[in-house]
């Protein structure tokens, strides 16, 4: 990005900042707003840069705490915060451990339990502070969930946005780690440079030394990452992410948590809501709207008038109804529905008596209401050309490709099998988790297999609902890798994260399959054990059988 180009983001960023305060329907109360900055000691001795916006007022007010490790954004919060203050709030934001001034090493996740702990009890100790609601999107969020079972009595509620605290799900999905989110942010907050290109390192083999052969040093951390690939490793349930997993359950306090359809972290942070303890689920709400990590509304084929993805205005009604009015929310799930333009609020997570609604593979690359004759389709995965991901629910930075985009022609590629079904004669309306059961056989050792499903409109045009990926040593969600005989038919089960949406009349559906979603996933050696351990790759011939005898199908779950 040019000089230029990020001058003119942070003014587009400035203006909606001060565009969604003035529509929130509270008055300016104090036009001078005092700024200090303090070194703040932690536990250990390591000091901190904290950053102090205090409005001009008698008496105690109410204050936003924030802790973050992303420099850049520091016209962001200082916008934020004069805004805040104007309106009667504090606002104080800290920078995490060896990041934007502070002092330490910057050593991702750890230290924010401690440093979180020490700075909340400071500022619920300063006499002018009256409540207090913490505030955080993604890794922001992360260091307020990190202490969110170990308040202070003035903290009064959190907001917490596009995070979850099942980090095993944000990272994984069946063995393949996702690249685009971890590798991605791995190499930007590395706490050095790193120049290697991006896509080069995703695809590097072995690429457990991607750090030190292309990035310059060894990061333990991300080592750990790549290679503890089982949920159920001693890496994902001990330590800071095992406590995280803990800690919804002992939550008190309102929360709300905000997440995106096509959020890298929405698998995490609904396994985090249902987590919650009872007393916190009551005066909860957890929303989930049509935009990905950065609030953009990214359905293509929709148009709508009700997307409501003003998060900034959201955050300051939460914050002033609980901290200055005194209020306890009522707790829901609110969730946006694509290709209806609506709202669909209830009052539990899982709804009870839902019907499914099932189409079957069928011969000519069909998808039928039953079952029809047996068949097979066959095509090579070659991981050195695999599919580029085009429409997806978990990408970072590779930010274009995020969301429901606008997808190529059935059978694009000589590696993608595309089904097809005839138009629906009534609209489907879909909550929760799309899946795919297929009956499988590849030549390797193992290997991946995609599926993604696809809304076809009337007039052709075909837009990305859900891609959901599995390998054969995880299959069936195993929590560890599991043993597969080449040149066997075996069942998997390939289940997508949730959504709302609404296919129409008149629409059809197609699934495409395919054993490749790059950079979405890693991309899978035919090779089987540790996926960033394998030092080449080879080709594998697969199988997809099809019609009676054979569980190949895709399954949503309706509503109404």
């Amino acid at each position: 990005m040019t000089e230029q180009e990020q001058l003119e983001q942070e003014r587009f960023e400035l203006e909606r900042i001060e565009k969604q305060f003035a529509q929130c329907g509270q008055p300016v109360v104090c036009e001078e707003v005092r700024e200090e900055e303090i070194m703040l000691p932690m536990e250990d001795g390591v000091s901190l840069r904290t950053i102090i916006y205090r409005p001009e007022l008698e008496g105690q007010v109410p204050a936003i705490v924030v802790r973050t490790c992303y420099i850049n954004n520091d016209y962001i919060y200082r916008a934020t915060a004069r805004e805040y203050g104007k309106r009667g709030f504090a606002y104080i934001y800290q920078y995490c451990r060896g990041t934007g001034g502070s002092e330490g090493e910057w050593e991702p996740n750890v230290n924010e339990r401690a440093d979180g702990k020490c700075m909340i009890d400071w500022v619920c100790g300063l006499p002018w502070v009256g409540n207090v609601g913490y505030w955080g999107c993604s890794y922001l969020a992360l260091t307020g969930w990190l202490i969110a079972d170990i308040l202070p009595e003035k903290v009064k509620t959190m907001y917490l946005t596009h995070y979850g605290t099942f980090r095993h799900v944000s990272a994984y999905k069946d063995g393949l780690f996702r690249h685009d989110v971890l590798t991605a942010w791995a190499m930007e907050n590395a706490g050095y440079p790193v120049t290697a290109d991006y896509l080069e390192s995703c695809r590097f083999r072995p690429h457990v030394e991607v750090d030190e052969k292309l990035w310059g040093k060894k990061l333990e951390w991300y080592r750990k990452w790549v290679t503890s690939t089982n949920a159920s490793d001693e890496y994902w349930n001990t330590g800071v992410w095992g406590l995280l997993k803990e800690i919804p359950s002992r939550v008190k306090v309102p929360i709300y948590m905000g997440e995106g359809w096509y959020d890298h972290h929405l698998g995490s942070a609904i396994e985090t809501y249902r987590a919650l303890s009872k007393e916190a689920r009551e005066k909860s709400k957890f929303v989930i709207g049509a935009w990905d990590h950065n609030f953009n509304v990214v359905v293509k084929g929709h148009q709508g008038e009700h997307f409501e993805n003003d998060d900034i205005l959201r955050a300051f009604d939460w914050f002033y109804d609980i901290l200055a009015e005194g209020k306890t929310p009522e707790g829901s799930i609110d969730t946006y529905m694509i290709g209806e333009d609506s709202w669909y609020q209830r009052a539990d997570y899982d709804l009870k008596d839902q019907k499914e609604y099932r189409l079957w593979l069928g011969a000519e690359r069909t998808l039928l209401a039953w079952q029809g004759e047996e068949g097979t389709e066959e095509f090579t995965f070659c991981p050195e050309n695999p599919v580029p991901t085009h429409g997806a629910e978990s990408l970072l930075s590779t930010a274009q490709e995020q969301g429901s985009l606008l997808q190529p022609e059935p059978d694009y590629r000589e590696d993608v099998v595309s089904f097809l079904s005839e138009p629906l004669e009534e609209s489907v309306a879909v909550l929760g988790k799309i899946r795919a059961e297929l009956d499988v056989e590849t030549d390797a050792e193992d290997t991946a297999f995609v599926v993604k499903v696809m809304e076809v409109m009337g007039n052709g045009e075909a837009y990305n609902v859900r891609t959901g990926i599995t390998t054969l040593g995880y299959r069936n969600r195993s929590e560890s890798r599991v043993a597969y005989m080449p040149n066997t038919a075996v069942p998997v089960t390939i289940e997508m994260w949730d959504v709302a949406w609404k296919f129409q009349k008149g629409s059809r559906i197609r699934i495409d399959v395919t054993s490749s979603d790059f950079p979405q996933y890693a991309v899978h050696s035919n090779y089987a054990g540790c996926w960033a351990l394998a030092t080449g790759s080879k080709d594998a011939r697969q199988k997809i059988h099809y019609g009676k005898g054979h569980v190949s199908s895709v399954v949503f779950p309706k509503i109404g």
